[in-house]
């Protein structure tokens, strides 16, 4: 059996709150995804809990009559809990540094570990085709892993 997983960043949101919604692109980008996916046999959908990785799949999830599984540890990473005025270096450096990690945050290898197994899971289960949603830095993550 040859399995394919399929990691998609959720679409377009208003912003960075986990409750955070869909921009009215991100819907449209939404729906697209529903086009981009209709000659591909999908067989599971997995999501964030945030809203906008949520609401990226829904539309897949409703074509396919597939029920969206929510898994907390494909949850954005939090890089820091107080207010970085320099996130974009501080992130950078995480990068660098695999287990540099800031007040409240995670380190780069903590949610690199999370996403990584979810994958492993995936590989290991009966399922051949499944739908991964989740954040931009922890798939970059994955990505570095792999």
């Amino acid at each position: 059996m040859q399995k394919k997983i399929y990691i998609v960043r959720h679409c377009e949101a208003q912003g960075q709150p986990s409750e955070s919604q869909l921009t009215e692109k991100g819907s449209k980008q939404a729906k697209y995804l529903v086009d981009f996916f209709s000659n591909a046999k999908i067989d599971r959908i997995m999501s964030s809990p945030f809203l906008r990785a949520i609401q990226s799949v829904e539309p897949l999830s409703e074509k396919t009559n597939i029920k969206i599984e929510i898994d907390e540890r494909l949850s954005e990473r939090t890089l820091s809990t107080t207010d970085l005025p320099d996130w974009y270096e501080k992130l950078k450096a995480t990068f660098n540094d695999m287990e540099l990690k800031f007040e409240g945050g995670e380190s780069s290898q903590e949610a690199m570990n999370r996403i990584v197994n979810v994958v492993e899971e995936v590989f290991k289960s009966r399922t051949e085709n499944t739908v991964i949603v989740s954040h931009g830095n922890i798939i970059s993550l994955l990505l570095k892993e792999l």
